[in-house]
This record gives structure tokens, sequence and C-alpha cells, in this order.
């Protein structure tokens, strides 16, 4: 072997294991969160995953660690194919069953809440990445005790709010629905399943009907009132997070058990609680000074990243390799 040959074969063996490198190191991709009522993620992002400010925060932090808050827009699952219910155990709705996200499942009553009232509301949903798909909120049962782990059964069995497809607004979904009548302490939980992709995504919101400041279980003290992460915080926060705030797609989540249909199956136009006879609007709201996008045009699969980088791998590659045969024949 000629030393020319030689060089270019360490060229073509070095340049491979590098472009692989990428690949694997490409992040997850995150969608989003519920901001209006205001999800606990997204409470707890925005006091702060360093140093919070709530009691429930600085527990949800210990339990799971700062990077899942930095991270607070990625609470999904990545192949659930409207297999909710059979994907996520009770005690478990508010992770989606991802130990990562685990702080956001402890049974307490002084979460950060939002105040919502009975009637037409108009939800907001942040979006990092926005996704064809269809969004259901559901609310929990008269007598629900925030002191208990969250179990289906504690929801409403028909979704007081469905939208498919709404627009952008100002970087959020935005959308109505009719909130029903509720007193004292409450949590909306809310679904979004793509349906361009089986991933799902889910946010718990802890919200107070009819007292003022918050309010909490059990006549305690109020419970702080729930603040959604501004624009730029989301901005100053990027650095730290381990997800692509821009793109589409999502990591496999391997702490999930997978669903019980393949991957690539249609997701189900239904969740698994139900969704018929909902009795919530489903149109959307108005958009701002025309600043909507159509949702319908955006989106991809989530092997969009990694296609992408293992394309560059292979390119890479066969360069190497053409320049290693045309080396070889020249030295002839």
């Amino acid at each position: 072997m000629t030393a020319r040959r030689r060089a270019a074969t360490v060229a073509a063996l070095g340049i491979a294991p590098l472009a692989l490198t990428a690949l694997a190191a490409s992040p997850a991709v995150a969608h989003g969160s519920m901001t209006d009522p205001v999800s606990r993620v997204s409470a707890c992002y925005a006091e702060g995953p360093e140093s919070p400010d709530s009691a429930a925060c600085k527990s949800a932090v210990a339990a799971s660690g700062a990077q899942a808050f930095y991270d607070w827009n990625e609470v999904n699952i990545a192949n659930a194919a409207g297999n909710h219910k059979s994907l996520i155990p009770d005690g478990k709705l508010c992770s989606a069953n991802r130990d990562k996200y685990k702080g956001l499942d402890l049974p307490r009553a002084d979460w950060p809440a939002s105040k919502l009232a009975a009637g037409n509301h108009t939800f907001h949903y942040k979006a990092t990445a926005p996704h064809k798909g269809s969004f259901e909120l559901y609310i929990t049962k008269d007598g629900y005790d925030p002191s208990k782990p969250l179990a289906w059964s504690d929801l409403e069995a028909q979704p007081f709010a469905k939208v498919t497809d709404p627009k952008l607004v100002n970087g959020e979904y935005v959308f109505d629905g009719t909130v029903p009548a509720k007193s004292g302490r409450h949590l909306v939980y809310s679904i979004w399943q793509r349906s361009d992709s089986p991933e799902a995504f889910y946010t718990c919101s802890d919200v107070v009907f009819g007292q003022d400041g918050g309010g909490s279980a059990g006549g305690g003290a109020p419970a702080p009132t729930a603040s959604a992460p501004s624009d730029e915080q989301i901005e100053e926060g990027q650095d730290e997070s381990t997800v692509d705030h821009g793109g589409h797609g999502g990591d496999d989540h391997s702490e999930v058990p997978a669903a019980n249909e393949p991957a690539d199956a249609t997701p189900k136009a239904a969740t698994e609680s139900g969704t018929d006879g909902g009795a919530g609007a489903e149109a959307n709201a108005p958009e701002a000074n025309g600043a909507g996008e159509n949702l319908a045009e955006t989106g991809g699969d989530g092997d969009t990243p990694y296609l992408a980088a293992g394309g560059a791998a292979v390119l890479a590659l066969g360069a190497a390799v053409v320049f290693a045969t045309t080396r070889r024949r020249a030295g002839r």
C-alpha cells in the first residue's frame, strides 16, 4: 500500500466516526406546553429551574433535577398513537410516565395555579415546533383531591374542549373552549396528539375556581399564582436545554413503554379516555393582526433530523472513498 493510499484510507476511516458522532449527538426536538392555564412544567421553568420560588416547584426540581425544566417543552411520548391510557399509568399522568419528569406527578395542593371561570375561555399553548394535530382538554371531577396521585378516573370522561389543527398566533396555538362550572381547586389535563406522527404531548395545569389569588385544598394557605415563561426567558434558557427549539420530530424516550401499535401507525382520531359528546367549542380564536400561520403547512416526522445527519455521514464517507480510489489510480 502506497503512502498516499494509506493516508486516504485513514482519512476515510476518520471522517465516518466524526459524522456518525454528530448523528448520535443530534438533539431531541421539543414542541411546547400549555401557558393559559399555565402548566406545571411551564410555571416551574418560569420560576427558574436552578432556584424556583414556590415550595411545589422546589420539590419538583429536587425530584427530577433542573434539566427537566430547562426541557419544559418535551413532556411527550414519541409513539403514543392515541394509546394514552395504556401507556400512562395512574399517578404518572403529568410526567407522561417519563422518569425524567417525575417531579410533575407529586401530589400536593400548593402547585402554582391559574384562576379559571366557567364559560368560554381562550386557551394558549406555546409552540416551539408546530405540527398538525388535535388538542383535547379534560378537567377533574367534582371532589378532586390534589393531595392524592392523579388517576385517569379523576378526570371527567369527556373532554370539555376539542380542536383540530388550530392556527399559530404569535408563537402560540390559540383556541376557545367552554369550561364547565366547578368550584375550588381543579386540574386541566391536555393531550396534543399529532396527526403527522404517532407522537403526543401532555400537560397538567392547576386551576382555581371562585377564589382570589390561588387557594388550596383543605383550607391551607393560598397557593402561588402560576406565571408562564416569557419569550425572553425561553430564549435565555435555550443554551441550557438539551432539545431543539426550532425543528421537528422527537427522540424515542426509551424509558416509556412501547405502544401496542406499530410506531408508524396512523394516530387514532380519539383518545382512549373517550371523545364523543364533548361540549367544547371547536372554533379557533381570530388571528392577531394577520400573524397566524397555517399549521397544515408545517411539521414533519420524527426521523427528520436524524435522516439529515445520517445523510451527511454517508456523503462524507462516500467523498473519502472516492478520494482514496482516485488517488490510488493516479499512483499506479
